[in-house]
């Protein structure tokens, strides 16, 4: 039979363990600090990669940035979360489909609405050969930046 002091020691180390857990528990349900929270360190990690970017960039470039950044605040979370699944889908495209999107949305905005449309319907029945022979045929201005 087991003696006081030993069940008193498993108790304990029991109680450690449980303790143990619910800090890790603890610990990973804190949401991270705030902005005004953040050390000096941690805000420049963060902004760290724009202000570099903002630094390399002509002013046409930096005016893009800005519109971009105007446009965000006033999206809904909603237009937030299709802006980053559209942005994930973009970076996953082959060059030669990205070309070609630039190509059709360049088109696509210097038309009317009902031909814009038209042309949606009739880019949606091409092939991808179609697509490539259309894209080279009807390119989108040179871009000014990076891959976008």
């Amino acid at each position: 039979m087991p003696t006081c002091s030993s069940r008193i020691l498993a108790c304990a180390g029991l109680m450690t363990l449980l303790l143990g857990a619910a800090s890790v528990a603890v610990a990973q349900s804190v949401s991270p600090p705030a902005w005004d929270q953040l050390t000096a360190a941690q805000r420049d990690q963060l902004t760290g990669p724009v202000r570099d970017r903002w630094n390399g960039a002509d002013a046409q470039e930096r005016e893009r940035m800005l519109a971009h950044a105007r446009r965000w605040q006033t999206m809904t979370p909603a237009e937030r979360a299709e802006a980053r699944h559209g942005m994930h889908s973009w970076k996953h495209l082959p060059p030669r489909q990205r070309e070609e999107a630039r190509a059709l949305y360049s088109k696509l905005r210097t038309l009317p609405e009902a031909e814009r449309d038209a042309l949606r319907e009739r880019w949606k029945q091409m092939t991808p050969e179609q697509r490539q022979r259309w894209a080279a045929e009807n390119p989108a201005p040179p871009r000014g930046g990076g891959d976008r």
